[in-house]
């Protein structure tokens, strides 16, 4: 710890910039601790909190720029990735996508402050098809203000934190492993949470075979599309499926048949969305419905893609 004091003394900047854009791109580092020990420390003259806030913005910028080029080049591939490494996959795109859909790039002035969020709204206004200047325009207002926020807290608590830094600098090793342990018990909470939040959603899926007999056997299931409004945008829904962007489904509103089967669908990781709604249409009488096991994908890989590569092969023959 105190070597972690020298090193800010010395090199302040540089590890402001380094830590910084390490957890921007989606690293589990917390860097706005480092601003605010940035903060504390420019009061007495060991930083320059211009230089400081300068890097930092520079930092956020150049994480920002380069996930929004990969959501316009890959669009719902690299939100998928991201959320798969996220502490909690099961919220990450609806969250997301709901934040997103609401207030639109503006979202990036406050995404910093979400945890998640941070890292999965620039991809998404890239592949929502964001302007490039809209987007570096809100991109370094929310840079602005989360470095600021930071940078401002330790100055105003300038006191409270060098005690803080003087007693960890005694505990030494004792404080590094407080740190982990704190971390340590941040990330069982996440997976606790995560475990509970799956069992609450635990029900039968329907795969994509069973789906296929159901065709040959002459059924027609219900299908039903409970996507977010901007997933629907970023990929079109199955042709005659009904849509369901939130809130409450009323299916006596539908005229739904408690006697046919309904499947619903999804996008997000394990289904949970999907699982929800069926689950909510279960305790209502409608004992057929079930969600599609693999979502979207798992419908798109079996009946799309070979259209799609016949059209391709159409195409190449003309």
């Amino acid at each position: 710890m105190a070597n972690l004091i020298l090193l800010l003394q010395e090199y302040g900047v540089l590890i402001v910039f380094g830590v910084v854009l390490v957890e921007q791109i989606g690293l589990p580092i917390p860097a706005f601790p480092i601003l605010i020990v940035a903060g504390a420390m420019s009061i007495d003259g060991d930083t320059h909190w211009p230089a400081v806030l300068a890097v930092s913005m520079i930092a956020c910028l150049i994480s920002d720029y380069f996930w929004f080029r990969a959501g316009q080049y890959y669009g719902k591939r690299i939100l998928k990735l991201l959320c798969k490494i996220s502490l909690s996959p099961d919220y990450c795109v609806s969250q997301t996508e709901d934040n997103f859909n609401r207030w639109g790039p503006k979202a990036l002035i406050v995404a910093k402050f979400i945890p998640g969020f941070n890292t999965i709204a620039p991809p998404l206004a890239g592949a929502m098809g964001t302007r490039g200047g809209t987007f570096l325009g809100f991109s370094l207002l929310g840079g602005l203000l989360w470095s600021g926020a930071g940078i401002a807290l330790g100055a105003f608590f300038h006191t409270s934190v060098d005690q803080l830094l003087d007693i960890l600098s005694t505990m030494g090793t004792t404080a590094l492993i407080v740190l982990g342990v704190l971390l340590a018990l941040f990330v069982a909470f996440k997976y606790v949470e995560r475990k509970r939040f799956r069992q609450s959603v635990e029900i039968e899926r329907i795969t994509i075979d069973d789906f296929r007999q159901l065709l040959e056997q002459g059924t027609e299931p219900i299908l039903i599309d409970a996507r977010s409004a901007t997933a629907q945008m970023l990929d079109p829904a199955v042709p005659g499926a009904l849509l369901f962007n939130g809130g409450e489904l009323n299916p006596d509103a539908l005229g739904l048949d408690k006697g046919r089967h309904i499947i619903v669908y999804c996008s997000c990781p394990n289904d949970v969305t999907a699982a929800h709604v069926a689950k909510g249409l279960i305790s209502q009488g409608y004992h057929r419905a079930r969600p599609l096991h693999g979502g979207l994908d798992a419908w798109n890989a079996a009946f799309r893609a070979p259209r799609d590569t016949l059209a391709e092969d159409n195409t190449a023959s003309a």
